[in-house]
């Protein structure tokens, strides 16, 4: 069997098919949603490896406030752990709907940067409002990708009501007892998520590029701040 499968491949090579990575290579790079595709793709992977491993991946990426001073990075790695198939079914479908068609609008490295600053925005708003609390998954990012859709979508002069209604939903969702939701990173994403959408709306024009840039790295520095001086209050 083993030669069977060396000699198809051989011949294969020779008469100049592509193999099969090639083609998945070629197939990936005809996307037009690379980055919500490998954002979709390596938080199932974690989910999937997590479950093997009996939760280490949880225990490594999770975000609390307490780790600030010594790993920062758990603001961001903390957005690709989830607690449960339910968790992780819903934010990887919501991501596949939204962020496609989000990258669509704006482009691979501006629905990235949303992304992240939102994601960012749900760990600032938990250090402000719930500094003991430990936090996983995308649910954060992905109201901010609600927020910045609906921003969107008023300023090309769509009706996004309906888009709003679904927000509110969900958010008063996370206020129900016995949700075990975190709400406080919903609100951190969904304030980030108005702004950066905000600024893409008002950044449009190619002239305005170099201006757009300039506040999204403010963005992301004052939510930086804000974390930190979220954390000096709690310990303080």
């Amino acid at each position: 069997m083993r030669e069977q499968r060396a000699k198809f491949t051989e011949n294969r090579r020779a008469s100049g098919a592509p193999t099969g990575l090639t083609v998945a290579r070629r197939r990936f790079a005809m996307l037009d949603q690379k980055a919500t595709v490998v954002i979709v793709a390596v938080s199932v992977l974690i989910w999937l490896l997590d479950q093997v491993s009996r939760g280490f991946f949880t225990q490594l990426f999770f975000f609390n406030a307490a780790y600030l001073p010594t790993q920062p990075w758990r603001m961001v790695t903390s957005l690709f752990v989830h607690s449960g198939f339910l968790h992780i079914a819903f934010n990887m479908w919501a991501v596949f709907i939204f962020g496609r068609m989000l990258e669509n609008m704006l482009g691979t490295w501006r629905f990235l940067a949303l992304y992240f600053l939102a994601g960012l925005g749900g760990s600032m708003a938990v250090t402000l409002i719930a500094p003991g609390s430990s936090v996983v998954g995308a649910s954060g990012a992905i109201f901010g990708l609600f927020a910045a859709f609906f921003m969107l979508q008023r300023s090309l002069g769509g009706n996004a009501v309906s888009l709003l209604v679904i927000i509110g939903l969900n958010l008063v969702i996370g206020f129900l007892p016995g949700t075990n939701i975190s709400w406080q990173a919903h609100v951190g994403g969904i304030a980030v998520g108005f702004l950066t959408g905000y600024v893409f709306a008002k950044t449009r024009n190619i002239r305005k590029r170099n201006l757009q840039i300039a506040l999204l790295v403010a963005e992301a520095v004052v939510i930086v701040a804000l974390t930190y001086v979220g954390y000096a209050i709690a310990i303080g």
